[in-house]
């Protein structure tokens, strides 16, 4: 049984410090130069980590830190289907895709985030099964498990007992315009995914229009009311803590992180070290987030600069949802995916969001 194997090493590496991706050689080498660290390997880790043994599997893979250095570590049988020459890239990921296609596999795994998953689109199309785990910034396109154990979940049953395939999408999102705080993405194709409801995500949601705009308002009017001074407050990246921004009277970043401190913006865009460097000034904080439409995502989606450490931090009691009614319909529940599992169990359960002026309702965090 035959699994290919594909991990892009640089992804997810701007997150962090800030980037919002690291596609491009320049974005990468100033990733590198704020002190990101590589993460997809070590979500590709988790993932096979929680993976039984199963009879008669084995990987193909990329060399190096594109999948066999990880293979070998956790002794796990594999052949080396493809060599970069030189830094890896996407055009490896595709050579290595196109090998995996020749060798019949019957599922192809990707570490990455959507750049990866479009370069593996670009190769697989529909013709063979495709799951990602999660390691990148952005992740809209639908073919990513919710976390890496979920990953190995869908894996195991799908080698094992079998599960449907669901056409998925694949979303191109212009990276250099999210930087710049405008979110563009547009439909790239689709690709074959094993599916079970809860562990595979949705492609993202939108939700727009007047009465989604009077609720965000309405929100917002509350949690200004109840800033107090002497307090830090991080507000995530979304327009609904965009509106709270333009309440409070300070600028936001929209696809940022920022902090705000007795009406003044104390850092704009801010990175994960950057965050735990006011919380060691401030022992007073707060964090607002808010789901990613139908995905529910509220920490580890396009937020990673809001780590592990800086909600240890704060305090989960100071983690605060903020959410539109309307959003809330079609997001049934919460998800997180810190990269720390203790944080996540703890975080699991059920937890109240903000849906209005001193309005709230319980939703489930998975």
């Amino acid at each position: 049984m035959l699994i290919g194997l594909i991990i892009n090493p640089v992804a997810g590496m701007g997150g962090s410090v800030g980037l919002k991706g690291t596609d491009g050689k320049e974005i990468f080498e100033e990733a590198k130069r704020r002190g990101a660290k590589p993460i997809a390997e070590a979500r590709v880790r988790e993932t096979l980590s929680h993976l039984p043994k199963i009879d008669g599997l084995r990987f193909l893979t990329a060399s190096g830190d594109m999948g066999a250095d990880l293979l070998t570590s956790l002794s796990l049988r594999f052949d080396i289907v493809h060599r970069p020459n030189g830094e890896p890239s996407s055009k490896d990921t595709r050579a290595a895709c196109e090998k995996f296609l020749e060798k019949n596999v019957r599922l192809v795994v990707f570490g990455g985030g959507d750049g990866t998953a479009r370069d593996v689109m670009d190769v697989i199309g529909e013709k063979v099964p495709i799951i990602g785990v999660p390691s990148g910034v952005k992740m809209h396109s639908a073919v990513f498990a919710n976390t890496p154990q979920a990953t190995a979940s869908i894996m195991t049953k799908y080698l094992t007992e079998g599960l449907p395939l669901r056409k998925s999408e694949v979303m191109d999102i212009d990276e250099e315009a999210f930087r710049e705080g405008h979110l563009s993405a547009r439909l790239y194709g689709y690709v074959m995914t094993p599916y079970e409801r809860g562990l595979i995500q949705p492609i993202k949601g939108d939700y727009e229009g007047e009465s989604v705009e009077e609720e965000k308002e309405s929100i917002a009017s509350y949690v200004a009311e109840e800033m107090k001074r002497g307090v830090l407050y991080i507000l995530g990246p979304g327009t609904t803590l965009e509106a709270v921004a333009k309440r409070v009277g300070v600028p936001k970043t929209l696809l940022g992180v920022d902090a705000v401190l007795d009406g003044k913006v104390v850092a704009v865009d801010a990175t994960e070290q950057v965050l735990l460097e006011l919380l060691r000034t401030y022992d007073k904080a707060k964090i607002f987030v808010t789901p990613i439409g139908a995905q529910g995502f509220i920490l580890g989606r396009g937020n990673q600069q809001i780590s592990a450490k800086v909600v240890r931090k704060v305090g989960l009691e100071n983690l605060v949802v903020l959410a539109a009614p309307t959003k809330l319909k079609e997001t049934r529940v919460l998800r997180v995916d810190t990269g720390d599992e203790e944080l996540d169990r703890n975080l699991k359960g059920f937890r109240n969001v903000v849906v209005g002026f001193r309005l709230g309702t319980m939703v489930r965090v998975e």
